[in-house]
């Protein structure tokens, strides 16, 4: 048995894919599968703001797709929004102020469709929350999972819209976030009567630290796949 780590990497079948948004551009990502079976749900990822180094190989991202599909035997799609860049490649188009970027959001969504993929959830991280609340509740989608929201772009009308919708929501509040912290969290989220909150105590933004990656890996999967919570923390090898 060995520790997972920051760096594990666990069995997978991983494929290079390519988004066709409706404005003709061409996004690069990656769908993460279970080795050997078939996956029971699906997670679309949405990188935080990239104008400030978000990408789909920010470090929740990566860590996600290189655990969950072994761990939860769930699907893990990622993708660069249009214009960013990572070291999978960079997405076309210019960085549309998360307002070009709900055609990545349907681009994703459809995506996954047509794959035949099982039970969409959209997990949006920073600036990815704000693209999750405005244009993720889309019939095809069962939930969303927010980290670190910052309700800058996203306001009220966009969290009445996901209250009507009766969509799940699981928002992961760091208690020393930089933007949106536990209090006001709650009060600008009452107006979603089926979210479900949880402040992380002495976690900050950004989610650095192994204690506090697991922490967002394992409310994931207790929300979407709960018979695989808790997460192990070793691997046979």
């Amino acid at each position: 048995m060995s520790e997972i780590r920051a760096a594990t990497v666990l069995p997978a079948r991983r494929e290079t894919v390519t988004l066709h948004t409706a404005d003709g551009l061409d996004l690069v990502g990656e769908l993460a599968l279970p080795a050997d079976r078939d996956p029971v749900a699906t997670l679309i990822f949405l990188h935080p703001l990239p104008t400030h180094g978000g990408m789909m190989d920010s470090h929740l991202l990566r860590k996600a797709a290189n655990r969950l599909p072994a761990l939860a035997d769930l699907a893990v799609l990622r993708f660069n929004t249009r214009g960013t860049t990572s070291e999978q490649g960079r997405s076309q188009g210019e960085f549309g102020e998360g307002q070009a970027e709900r055609l990545d959001v349907a681009a994703a969504i459809a995506w996954c469709q047509a794959a035949g993929l099982p039970r969409l959830w959209l997990v949006g991280w920073s600036f990815g929350t704000e693209l999750a609340l405005m244009w993720g509740a889309d019939p095809a989608v069962e939930g969303a999972v927010l980290l670190s929201p910052a309700l800058h772009r996203a306001g009220d009308a966009d969290l009445g819209t996901w209250a009507a919708s009766g969509k799940p929501l699981l928002i992961l509040v760091p208690e020393l976030d930089d933007y949106l912290r536990p209090d006001e969290a709650r009060r600008r989220f009452a107006r979603v009567p089926q979210a479900e909150l949880i402040a992380v105590d002495r976690a900050k933004h950004l989610w650095v630290g192994e204690p506090y990656v697991r922490i967002v890996l394992n409310e994931i999967v207790r929300r979407v796949n709960p018979p695989a919570a808790p997460l192990p923390t070793e691997w046979k090898d």
